[in-house]
């Protein structure tokens, strides 16, 4: 099947495309590579300023804060220009993806300008500070605390896997205000600078890379931050995180499908054993566009289907990660070295396309963790689409 798209936003397309052939930075200019997820080189804060300034950062925002009150299907396109070249609109994605967005839905007038449009322009970047050693993926288990104390919010505790936090400028942090309601109640969101007193970053390495550091461990010892901080009403931050993984799962399954699309053209299959799992891999690829598309409509039509976007997010996540273990496999231990991909590396993206196979393979456990681990959403398919009791 083929999607096509009316008259409207395929002038849209073309006006984005005349864009980027106009616009995009030269590959001489774009050679600095990002550390993390909060940083971001000079040249990629001049091109995100670029794409603020002109309406293309994020099209479906309005005009004022980096877009241009795209539809649904516009907003698709868009995403679909962006992977057909290898391009990140943003090397801060949870800054501009998840914070801004959720500032724009829950923030202030004053925390939207102050905020929200710093790191849109990539003037400012921002992490999210969700996960705790004692509450992994399980929020409402989260320990640290906010204790009001006159202006401000007295912060304690830790949180851990917190990307990029080392380079942030600021955390979006979820913390306890209320220890004495129930679990899902009490939680309230607060925007933590990262250079007041009692602040500590500690960056440490994954399996897949120990010289680019992106994940940190994150101590907050007497932190006193402004109560103008607090986004979103008090005690109320089990709404603002439900919203903000929420903004993480747009379209996730576009991500999933653009790097098995991408994987088809850097993988060829020797052997009938390879060429059968290559099917497999075109297959997965063509079953979630399709899924996707269906997903799309809805969208487009203002309908929301949470468990069908869990299927989407459990089945793509897998798909990569059976995809790249396929693609080890078949390197052996060449696996293990930079390959020759046919797509050259691309400057303009800071993710895996040309590192080994192993490196890309490792990576795409994140994929089943974030925006909701696998296991919860086998459990959202089989309470809400399956009708199977909860135990």
């Amino acid at each position: 099947m083929q999607l096509t798209f009316d008259a409207e936003v395929e002038a849209f397309r073309t006006e984005f495309v005349a864009f980027l052939d106009e616009h995009l930075p030269p590959q001489a200019e774009a050679a600095e590579r990002s550390r993390s997820t909060a940083h971001v080189p000079q040249w990629a804060r001049r091109w995100q300023r670029l794409l603020f300034d002109h309406g293309w950062l994020l099209p479906g925002n309005p005009p004022d804060f980096g877009g241009r009150n795209a539809g649904v299907l516009e907003q698709f396109v868009h995403r679909e220009e962006l992977a057909r070249r290898r391009i990140y609109p943003a090397f801060n994605p949870q800054g501009v993806g998840i914070i801004a967005a959720s500032l724009l839905t829950f923030g202030t007038d004053e925390q939207k300008q102050r905020w929200a449009v710093p790191i849109l322009r990539a003037d400012m970047t921002a992490s999210l500070g969700m996960s705790e050693p004692g509450a992994g993926s399980d929020l409402a288990g989260l320990a640290t605390r906010a204790v009001r104390d006159g202006d401000d919010f007295v912060v304690d505790g830790q949180k851990v896997w917190t990307s990029g936090a080392h380079d942030a400028d600021v955390i979006l942090a979820f913390v306890r205000t209320d220890p004495d309601a129930p679990k899902h109640k009490g939680i309230s969101a607060l925007l933590i600078p990262t250079d007041l007193p009692g602040v500590e970053r500690r960056p440490f390495a994954s399996v897949y890379s120990r010289e680019d550091l992106d994940f940190n461990e994150v101590f907050f010892s007497g932190v006193r931050v402004p109560a103008e901080n607090l986004v979103g009403p008090l005690h109320e931050g089990w709404r603002v995180a439900n919203g903000s993984l929420g903004h993480e799962r747009t379209m996730m399954w576009m991500a999933f499908a653009n790097r098995l699309d991408q994987l088809l053209q850097d993988f060829r299959p020797v052997g009938a054993v390879n060429q059968d799992r290559y099917a497999t891999i075109a297959m997965d690829y063509q079953a979630l566009r399709l899924l996707g598309s269906v997903a799309l409509g809805q969208a487009a039509r203002g309908e929301r289907d949470i468990p069908g976007v869990s299927v989407l997010k459990l089945f793509g996540s897998e798909a990569e990660q059976k995809a790249l273990g396929y693609a080890l496999d078949a390197a052996g231990a060449g696996g293990l070295r930079s390959p020759g991909l046919t797509a050259p590396y691309n400057p303009y993206s800071p993710g895996l396309f040309t590192a080994d196979w192993f490196t890309r393979y490792i990576s795409t456990y994140a994929g089943t963790i974030s925006g909701g681990a696998s296991e919860i959403q086998r459990n959202i398919i089989a309470q809400r689409v399956l009708g199977l009791p909860a135990r």
